[in-house]
């Protein structure tokens, strides 16, 4: 995992991955282990599903449910990716017994 500083992070975030990094609004966040948790669960989603995949099937998933919920912010929150990364940020042991394709739970 290498991480990187950066300004290219969305408004209202904090943090993005793009395998094999994780971007992060300011220094001062690398000591945030729940946020680096969370990315690190995407950085596992993204081997799982090649990288390309990803992110095909993220912008899939989350105009799916736009189209549900009608709100940009519920519609990021219930993409399975997104679940299965805040129902599981701050168990730090996570990954370590986390089973292949566990986002598919949370579909």
């Amino acid at each position: 995992m290498i991480i990187i500083f950066k300004h290219i992070i969305p408004k209202k975030y904090i943090g993005l991955t793009i395998f094999p990094f994780i971007f992060l609004k300011n220094k001062e966040l690398k000591q945030n282990i729940v946020l680096i948790n969370h990315e690190k669960i995407h950085l596992k989603q993204q081997l799982e599903l090649l990288w390309i995949l990803f992110f095909i099937w993220y912008g899939i998933e989350f105009f799916i449910k736009y189209f549900i919920y009608k709100n940009w912010h519920l519609a990021y929150l219930n993409i399975s990716f997104e679940k299965e990364a805040y129902q599981n940020e701050h168990n730090t042991t996570y990954l370590e017994n986390r089973k292949h394709y566990s986002f598919l739970k949370y579909l």
